[in-house]
């Protein structure tokens, strides 16, 4: 009986390290696309606002902020530290219940809502050198080129929070001459 009882302990262990691999495996996948959604969205929109190519206080203006969710920032420097505990479709909607046109995808259609609940999304812009698009300038200088970072949490109440992925892109302006 003792035998049976390590054997079967043992057995169990090996399928609750399994199914947490799995569900890690699911987080890292879905992080990865919900990160490389919002590089593209990002990529969607002008490297700046008109006449202003080498702006300083990079974000929204109170104007785009005053949309719902993102949907009235227009240049790149407006994801400029957008954060979003539950992760937030271009509209503000919560993820896994939008339609894609601002409505509610029917019920039948929608994520459980507590799927992505302890997820967050975060965003930084940010300056980088023309010559080391590595180096990250200060906040008072500027180039041709800026960083984008997207950052996809797991926010545990016990843990903290896990970065489940990072993704970073380079946007460069070239003036016409």
């Amino acid at each position: 009986m003792a035998v049976m009882a390590v054997a079967g302990v043992t057995v169990l262990v090996g399928i609750s390290s399994a199914l947490q691999s799995t569900d890690k495996a699911v987080q890292q996948q879905i992080a990865d696309g919900m990160a490389r959604q919002l590089i593209d969205e990002i990529a969607g929109n002008l490297y700046s606002a008109p006449g202003g190519e080498y702006q300083v206080g990079l974000g929204p203006s109170s104007v785009e902020s005053a949309g719902v969710g993102r949907s009235l920032f227009n240049d790149i420097d407006d994801f400029h530290n957008f954060r979003a505990q539950r992760p937030e479709g271009f509209r503000g909607q919560s993820l896994g219940a939008e339609d894609d046109f601002g409505g509610s995808r029917h019920t039948s259609f929608q994520a459980p809502s507590a799927t992505l609940a302890n997820w967050r999304q975060e965003i930084d812009v940010y300056y980088v050198s023309d010559s080391d698009q590595s180096v990250a300038l200060s906040d008072s200088q500027t180039s041709n080129s800026r960083a984008v970072e997207v950052r996809i949490y797991f926010v545990d109440p016990n843990d903290g929070k896990r970065l489940l992925t990072q993704v970073r892109r380079v946007f460069s302006y070239f003036p016409e001459l």
